[in-house]
């Protein structure tokens, strides 16, 4: 009991409900309930990425279920929220599946790597990509213009840009610390 007690710490249950406020997200965005709503669930949502990470190494309740659950959420929500957004016409698809493209092309480099019991830290790059996402997606939410200028499209465009450069950046590194001749 005290080890399901422990895996289940709040740390964890706050990334669980990253993964269980991300259909909510998708109904609220695709029925264009309210979008002030969306935004404000989506930053809910955002937050508990940040709070759960440092809730983690603060107490001391660092899990191997918060390390792989963790980014899987932060893709989830993120990949929940753009294709909603291509699906009601605030984002362009191509940009959206490079975004995505990536992740799962980061995923299966991170599979690959423990398989062989190595752990690929996310770097800076990594955690900008997070931020610049964070931001894209209320913008695009409110469909964002100022003077005329899609500046909701203008972070998007930022946040692929800084996307593919950490990607690159992360199979760099990662490609020096595992074996790929397996």
């Amino acid at each position: 009991m005290k080890k399901a007690h422990y895996i289940l710490n709040l740390p964890n249950k706050l990334t669980l409900t990253r993964v269980l406020i991300s259909p909510v997200l998708v109904v609220v965005l695709l029925t264009k309930l309210n979008q002030w709503l969306a935004v404000v669930i989506f930053l809910i949502a955002a937050a508990t990425d940040f709070i759960d990470g440092y809730l983690a190494r603060r107490r001391k309740q660092v899990t191997v279920l918060g390390k792989l659950m963790d980014p899987i959420a932060d893709k989830f929500l993120i990949a929940a929220s753009l294709i909603s957004l291509v699906e009601i016409g605030h984002a362009p698809a191509w940009l959206v599946v490079i975004i995505i493209g990536r992740e799962f092309a980061v995923n299966g480099l991170r599979a690959v790597a423990a398989s062989q019991n190595v752990i690929i830290p996310a770097g800076p790059l990594g955690k900008a990509k997070m931020v610049t996402q964070v931001i894209a997606v209320p913008l695009l939410i409110l469909n964002a213009h100022i003077f005329g200028y899609n500046v909701a499209l203008g972070v998007l465009w930022l946040t692929m840009i800084i996307t593919v450069w950490s990607g690159i950046d992360y199979f760099i590194a990662g490609l020096q610390r595992i074996d790929i001749s397996l």
